[in-house]
């Protein structure tokens, strides 16, 4: 009996692999759009693709890293700048983009640009902060995706969503994994909608890489800020011991953070040019072994371990008593 289950589930992996082996055909004709290529997973996948020989348009937000860019890479990259949090920077992005993939349209949409600050205790946020977060992570997403999606429909492409493992589990820290989980239902819905017109959407979740997301001064600086905007009741239930080990636990995250960014960049190169792409990527040993399994067990469970792990406010103890 468990010899022949042994067998199966490797009979199943060995069709599995056999299966994502199999590469789409005429690459070099392909347009992968490429959002956020200034640094970290972009810059790295934009530089990746196009020593494959496909065709990259790579969208940074400044000019300096634009250039920078084409310094690194062959003729055929070509870049723009993008805001994604401006419906007119949009706009003129999808014209270029149409003028370059005319009737072949654009076989890969891949929004990657994101942000992480401000990064506090929830309490501690307006709402503009939250709306911050959002506009880059979640609504520059939805509509960079709508401005170029007939573009896609058209090459029968891909979309490729890059969302994170705190989109499967929320941690205490304010509106990046709200962010998150709304990409991934946002990319869910998408997928199962242009499932119709032979489009794939995928979604890849990181765990922690030591990228420019986590090594910003305004993700290492905005809860001190935050901190000295909050109301006398805030502080005094947290204590300025909480605020020193927030920053302390903040600063050691790029030391803690994994520097093999091909770990991501190789999961959506799969997604774009794989005959069979999976639907979700967990890119990195911390969410393949810790968060994904994480995100299975009973919310109860999951509320305990975050509560033992956490840094606890200074009135915490008085309040469980």
């Amino acid at each position: 009996m468990w010899l022949c289950l042994v067998a199966l589930v490797g009979l199943y992996y060995l069709l599995r692999w056999y299966r994502e082996r199999q590469v789409v055909s005429h690459l070099q004709d392909k347009y992968v759009f490429i959002t956020g290529c200034d640094s970290g997973f972009g810059n790295l996948l934009a530089r990746q693709l196009d020593m494959r020989g496909l065709r990259v348009l790579a969208a940074c937000l400044t000019e300096k890293g634009a250039e920078q860019l084409r310094n690194k890479t062959s003729g055929r990259l070509e870049t723009v700048v993008l805001d994604v949090t401006s419906t007119e920077s949009i706009a003129a992005a999808t014209q270029w983009v149409k003028e370059r993939v005319g009737d072949r349209g654009l076989w890969g949409l891949v929004n990657n640009a994101g942000i992480a600050s401000p990064c506090a205790p929830i309490e501690w946020l307006s709402k503009q902060d939250f709306v911050k977060i959002l506009d880059v992570n979640l609504l520059g997403v939805i509509e960079v995706t709508l401005s170029m999606l007939p573009l896609v429909k058209k090459a029968r492409g891909r979309v490729v969503n890059l969302s994170s493992i705190l989109g499967r589990v929320a941690f205490p820290g304010g509106g990046y994994c709200v962010s998150k989980y709304g990409l991934e239902a946002f990319s869910d819905s998408l997928r199962r909608e242009l499932l119709y017109f032979g489009v794939k959407v995928a979604i890849i979740e990181p765990g922690f890489f030591n990228t420019d997301l986590v090594k910003s001064d305004s993700f290492l600086m905005s809860p001190k800020e935050l901190w000295n905007q909050a109301s006398s009741e805030i502080k005094e239930a947290y204590g300025e011991e909480f605020l020193a080990s927030y920053l302390k636990f903040l600063t050691a995250v790029p030391q803690k953070s994994s520097k093999d960014l091909f770990m991501v960049t190789d999961c959506m190169e799969h997604a774009l040019i794989a005959c069979h792409p999976r639907t979700r990527y967990s890119a990195g040993w911390d969410a393949k072994l810790f968060y994904i399994p994480l995100s299975y067990l009973p919310t109860s469970l999951v509320d305990a371990i975050v509560e033992w792990t956490s840094i606890k406010p200074a009135k915490a103890y008085e309040a469980n008593r």
